[in-house]
């Protein structure tokens, strides 16, 4: 896979899904930003393809 396309995938990702999170709006606001950020990476089904598409960068 190209790498620019795997960065281009990542984008859309992101800004489909998380930029107006309300779960992760809310962890944030109850929690604070390292809980809601913990969430999004080991919770979450689109941060777990966001860390499928960083293998690919690495």
């Amino acid at each position: 896979m190209e790498r620019r396309k795997v960065i281009d995938e990542v984008e859309e990702l992101l800004n489909t899904y998380c930029k107006d999170c309300l779960v992760k709006k809310q962890l944030r606001a109850d929690y604070g930003k390292t809980h809601a950020h913990s969430f999004c990476i080991q919770q979450c089904t689109v941060g777990e393809k966001i860390q499928k598409y960083g293998k690919y960068l690495a």
